[in-house]
């Protein structure tokens, strides 16, 4: 049994800054997520890829952001309870207990909740076979490291923002991109779209548009991965030689056992107080994306904010005879764990 002041679902970017906030108003966290390590979809999806709207950060990747965050809470002695999902949650004489699918006990005085959307996986598509490939990496739905597809003769699948700006990104390292879509018009945004369109028509032949075509079959031993058919609409096909597959068909969301906490939800997003990140259950706050309210922007740096408004209506609710007054760091300084 663990005992905090606060539990946070979540180790993305919001969750992460949730735990210094709280450990400014002396308040200890445990921090709980479905991956195996910290930073959620950023460490996730794009650990390389460069993010540009984080403040004091002109340009800084996803991976090294998840990392200056960890860095920043450590003086708080955080408990991680890492690749495991909260499967309870009750409330008992003021406290709540939760449990985890791994089997841990964490009992808090209150839980934040900064779980994105909830807990994701890839949409897979539906061929057959595609599991001994998925096992070896010959088929991914993640870019990890953009130096494993470096000489790679790449099938990159999908026509969303994801598709595109991996196309781009990987064009300077990999022998050969076939760009695969169902449609000739990409979802993604026009200036990635603009690059894409640029590289396929330069006269290099190293990036080449696939379309309209989609996924039909995967050939290869040993899973590797050797070639891989491909349908038009009308039933014409094309085989590619490629060594991987990379396909982005967007990500499957599940809230899990949130969503019977009697929480309110709109589609799937819960509705807080935006002054406070407060939910409609007393002591149970949520931040960053899984938060609703009205104009709210989907960015990071709005989580930050909705972080320290949490952090700050916690402790008085908390301890409400016990007015605290609002100080900058810079006077208070990172006070002791």
């Amino acid at each position: 049994m663990t005992t905090v002041d606060v539990a946070i679902i979540g180790a993305g970017p919001t969750g992460l800054f949730a735990v210094f906030q709280c450990g400014m108003q002396k308040l200890r966290c445990a921090v709980i997520d479905a991956l195996d390590v910290v930073g959620g979809q950023c460490q996730a999806l794009y650990p390389e890829k460069p993010i540009y709207d984080i403040p004091a950060w002109p340009e800084i990747s996803g991976g090294d952001l998840a990392a200056k965050l960890k860095q920043q809470a450590a003086p708080f002695a955080p408990e991680y309870f890492l690749g495991q999902t909260v499967t309870g949650l009750k409330e008992h004489a003021g406290e709540w207990h939760l449990t985890t699918s791994t089997g841990n006990s964490i009992t808090a005085k209150a839980v934040i909740i900064a779980a994105g959307a909830g807990a994701f996986g890839p949409n897979r598509p539906p061929i057959e076979g595609i599991e001994a490939f998925e096992k070896t990496g010959a088929v991914q739905y993640f870019v990890a490291k953009r130096e494993d597809f470096r000489g790679k003769r790449l099938l990159i699948a999908g026509g969303g923002d994801s598709a595109v700006d991996w196309a781009v990104n990987l064009a300077p390292l990999a022998e050969k991109i076939y760009v695969l879509h169902r449609r000739a018009k990409f979802r993604a945004a026009p200036e990635m779209a603009a690059q894409l369109e640029a590289l396929s028509t330069d006269g290099s032949g190293r990036v080449e548009l696939v379309v309209p075509y989609q996924l039909h079959a995967l050939q290869g031993q040993g899973g590797a991965l050797a070639s891989i058919t491909v349908s038009s609409l009308t039933g014409e096909t094309r085989t590619l030689e490629v060594d991987n597959l990379l396909a982005f068909f967007g990500l499957s969301m599940d809230l899990g056992a949130i969503a019977s906490w009697g929480l309110n939800l709109d589609h799937n997003h819960i509705t807080i107080n935006p002054a406070t990140g407060a939910t409609s259950v007393p002591g149970i706050y949520a931040v960053g994306d899984i938060a609703t309210y009205p104009h709210k922007l989907k960015l990071i740096a709005t989580g930050f904010a909705e972080a320290a408004q949490a952090a700050h209506a916690i402790y008085n609710y908390l301890y409400p005879d016990q007015p605290r007054h609002f100080q900058y760091s810079t006077s208070t300084g990172v006070p002791a764990a």
